[in-house]
């Protein structure tokens, strides 16, 4: 893809699913891991840049763009957060390297935060964007988030009501996605954006994303209730949009203290897509994060 350029494809087997993800520059490994409806191309404003100084992965999801989309459960364990996690851990060993730099925006922070959960010993320094954690985020839950969260509650549904409403026009779908959250269309790349409607037209996509969203809602917060008494040992960096809903409706930093030992962040001048909409302020900050 021109948009990672000097950055070599890779397509890596795991205990349970393929895992498609471009690699390049020199230094400390960097894993920087998506959101929805997007694939890895999300990070290609920073990614070039964060390659001078880090051996940069930027991975698909399982169930998102190339990755392979394996087939879901009763409980949605497959796309449990706890899978997906184990996913890229793999795909990181199989590169060689087993301790990393590990930063996640949208569903790749829940992502993000399981991996560093399960794996502690694997992750040296964690960063989320725009998310507070899973648990919080459902507790606190009230008219005005659920107005503008609806996604967390139709996706949630039993197959195949979403897949098939998405299905219908999917397109359509990804822009108003993409062009809520405080943000705006004309902010994306169009090959990006291309890119991301390539990988949103496949009906296993649509599928696989819908089961993310369900195991969300399931046996992720069995796995983060288990675990909540255990907070999170290393470094976190948490980065929001001022413009988001994140910021609105709330406090990302109270929120990740409660989980984690050792927290800071701030807002930048953007809404839910940072890497997107502000990628100088961005990438400034993971790198004096990371760089540390």
């Amino acid at each position: 893809m021109q948009l990672f350029s000097g950055f070599e494809p890779r397509r890596i087997p795991t205990t349970g699913a393929e895992i498609q993800l471009v690699i390049g520059g020199h230094g400390p490994p960097l894993l920087l891991l998506h959101g929805y409806p997007q694939t890895h191309a999300m990070w290609h404003r920073i990614a070039p840049r964060l390659a001078e100084h880090f051996t940069v992965v930027c991975s698909d999801l399982r169930g998102y763009g190339d990755s392979s989309k394996p087939p879901s459960s009763a409980d949605h364990a497959p796309y449990s957060k706890r899978a997906m996690a184990l996913d890229q851990v793999e795909a990181m060993q199989a590169l060689g390297f087993r301790r990393f730099a590990l930063a996640g925006h949208d569903r790749g922070g829940r992502v993000a935060h399981r991996l560093a959960r399960d794996h502690p010993d694997r992750v040296e320094r964690l960063a989320v964007l725009d998310i507070s954690p899973t648990a919080a985020m459902y507790a606190k839950t009230d008219m005005a988030f659920a107005t503008a969260y609806y996604h967390w509650f139709f996706l949630i549904q039993p197959y195949d009501l979403p897949e098939r409403l998405i299905g219908a026009d999917p397109d359509y779908y990804l822009r108003k996605k993409l062009g809520g959250w405080g943000s705006s269309l004309e902010r994306f790349d169009r090959q990006a954006l291309a890119e991301y409607q390539r990988c949103f037209r496949n009906p296993e996509t649509i599928h696989a994303t819908c089961e993310d969203y369900r195991a969300a809602a399931a046996i992720d917060l069995e796995h983060d209730a288990a675990d909540a008494a255990r907070k999170l040992e290393c470094p976190v960096l948490v980065l929001w949009g001022a413009k988001g809903v994140v910021h609105r409706l709330f406090d990302p930093l109270a929120d990740w203290r409660a989980v984690a030992r050792d927290v800071r962040g701030r807002a930048l001048a953007a809404g839910h897509y940072l890497a997107e909409e502000a990628p100088d302020e961005t990438y400034a900050e993971l790198a004096g994060f990371f760089r540390a």
